[in-house]
């Protein structure tokens, strides 16, 4: 909490309604974000229960400069993940971490189940628990407008606002349901979604009014104008406003390193239709960015559907990335930008995960042509590039038609235990793989992550920045990236923003804002934020030496040749070592 010596943490039981508000001064020692939930987490988790029993605790938590500089624009979520049933990680941008601020919390625990379909309403001198009946089935775009209307007329909405919810998926308990945040940003990965409905959970809306004094203007307003300037009048954010993540497609696609056809091949031969460039001319019409930055990096794309017969069309925006156009784009063979964004917009509405729902079709798809499923399962004809019958097939996993969907709806390594076709089940320890198959740096790398997630370590980045290939080099570099990014985890920053603040910058950021931190501090607080994700891992039952890769990682050339699985595990052998020696470290 800036020019406090604590931090502020909400305590919500949605059982009972009970709130009550803690001032954790033992928290600083985890600056803030990712650290101090991590903490909350491991406080309040239950190793022994599902991880969608209500007394599980959902957290959130701001960073230690949110709102304060520029990109420090996120919220950190870490849960139990009903899609593993490890640790849970997610991060989202738009105004979330803004409102928590002007509200006055640095973290908000959520703990039980309502009596009955409900969200949660925080503003800085009140916190309420009310009825969602109404709004409960509704999608993400309906429970949206109508939680606005709702607010506005009740008069709670009083200063900064966010609003966070639950699509369909949610409610049903697919594994991998997301949350929307405000429009267009999510916390994605992992199930939150799954974990929110489980708590009769629709949404959170939070609003904020506080004035919070700058201590030291002079120092500050110096530091701030430097980092704004080199956001906005350098090369180092300059492409993400450009034509964004998107831009990513064409230089993976001709290295090899984009996965295709639920990763029968690395590269797509209608790439350059579905690049950032195709979608900017074809489909782009304006550029949005999360508040407190300046950057714009949210590109959305419109798109026209027929909705009725006689010529009844509408408009649809949607936004787009990188990520999105791989997972509804070349993993399940759609080679239009159009057609992307359809299945863009519809996974959109039932709040699913992109990255899983698109894994999770490549897997069905594939077993459907190899007879492992039949229609009578899928209810739909799957055939790579047939957008229609995805659509369908989505709306099906949403609400859990059948046993096959449900099944699908826990996940692709589930599905294929109960199906088959493990060998080309693309996740990695339980989570549907990222758009990355560059070399061991991106599959290593996400095997030994904290939550599996390309961004952990960024493995796809040593795999694109390097020339020669050195196994016990590359798993030093993941092991003290890992450490890295759970300190600058911790401020939240956006990740786009990392070669921006670099160790002199945080720490002359931090110190005009109360801090006094040293380098050799911000060392200690990423191992001891990693030190406590490894913990929690393994009170919830993780053996990463048990990990098991599937075997077309192994068959399909990577960006970088073929991958060895023996070679793998044993980086994933030496990355365990390195984690197991840190977790015995008692004091950091």
């Amino acid at each position: 909490m800036i020019n406090e010596k604590y931090i502020r943490v909400l305590f919500v039981d949605m059982n009972t309604g009970k709130i009550h508000v803690e001032q954790r001064e033992d928290l600083l020692a985890y600056l803030g974000g990712v650290g101090v939930a991590s903490k909350l987490l491991m406080e309040n988790m239950k190793p022994n229960l599902a991880p969608t029993d209500p007394e599980q605790p959902i957290v959130f938590a701001i960073g230690a400069g949110t709102y304060v500089f520029p990109v420090l624009s996120k919220t950190v979520a870490m849960f139990i993940s009903p899609l593993t049933g490890g640790l849970g990680e997610s991060y989202a941008g738009a105004r979330m971490a803004m409102s928590m601020f002007m509200a006055g919390y640095d973290a908000l625990v959520i703990t039980g189940k309502a009596k009955r379909h409900s969200y949660l309403s925080v503003s800085t001198n009140n916190v309420r628990v009310k009825d969602a009946r109404a709004i409960w089935g509704l999608n993400i775009e309906e429970t949206g407008h109508t939680l606005r209307n709702r607010e506005h007329h009740s008069g709670d909405s009083i200063g900064k606002r966010a609003i966070i919810r639950i699509g369909p998926a949610g409610e049903n308990g697919v594994s991998f349901a997301c949350v929307c945040v405000d429009t267009y940003r999510h916390f994605g990965r992992l199930g939150l979604g799954a974990a929110m409905g489980s708590k009769n959970l629709k949404a959170v809306a939070i609003y904020g009014n506080r004035s919070i004094p700058i201590l030291n203007p002079k120092k500050y307003f110096k530091v701030y104008q430097d980092i704004y300037k080199k956001c906005t009048s350098t090369d180092m954010m300059a492409k993400y406003h450009d034509a964004g993540t998107p831009i990513n497609i064409l230089p993976l696609n001709q290295a090899g390193g984009l996965p295709s056809y639920n990763m029968q091949a690395g590269s797509f031969e209608a790439a350059r239709d579905i690049c950032g460039d195709s979608f900017a001319e074809k489909n782009l019409i304006r550029k949005m960015a999360c508040t407190g930055c300046p950057v714009g990096c949210i590109h959305i794309g419109m798109y026209r559907r027929e909705f009725d017969k006689g010529h009844e069309y509408e408009a649809i925006s949607v936004a787009y990335d990188y990520e999105l156009i791989f997972a509804l784009g070349t993993f399940i063979g759609v080679d239009n930008t159009d057609d992307i964004l359809a299945l863009i917009d519809v996974v959109e509405k039932c709040g699913l995960d992109a990255m899983s729902t698109g894994v999770c079709l490549g897997w069905a798809t594939d077993a459907y042509k190899n007879g492992y499923i039949t229609q009578e399962d899928t209810l739909v004809e799957l055939d790579f590039g047939n957008t229609a019958g995805y659509i369908r097939a989505i709306e099906y996993l949403s609400d859990g038609v059948n046993t096959f969907y449900r099944n699908l709806g826990k996940g692709v390594k589930h599905a294929a235990s109960k199906y088959g076709g493990g060998d080309f089940a693309m996740h990695v320890a339980g989570t549907e793989m990222a758009g990355y198959h560059t070399g061991y740096g991106s599959l290593v790398g996400a095997a030994v992550g904290a939550r599996h997630s390309h961004l952990c370590n960024g493995g796809y980045s040593f795999d694109q920045g390097t020339t020669e290939f050195d196994p016990e080099d590359l798993v030093d570099k993941l092991y003290e990236e890992e450490i890295e990014r759970c300190m600058t985890n911790s401020l939240v920053m956006c990740l786009f923003a990392r070669k921006i603040y670099d160790r002199p910058t945080i720490l002359e950021a931090l110190n005009t804002i109360g801090w006094s931190l040293t380098d050799e501090d911000l060392t200690a607080i990423g191992r001891r934020i990693l030190r406590e994700k490894l913990l929690i891992k393994k009170a919830l039952g993780f053996k990463q030496k048990g990990v098991r890769l599937p075997k077309r990682f192994f068959e399909t050339p990577s960006m970088n040749g073929m991958l060895d699985e023996k070679t793998a595990n044993m980086m994933i052998h030496m990355y365990s070592a390195k984690a197991d020696e840190l977790m015995k470290e008692e004091v950091i």
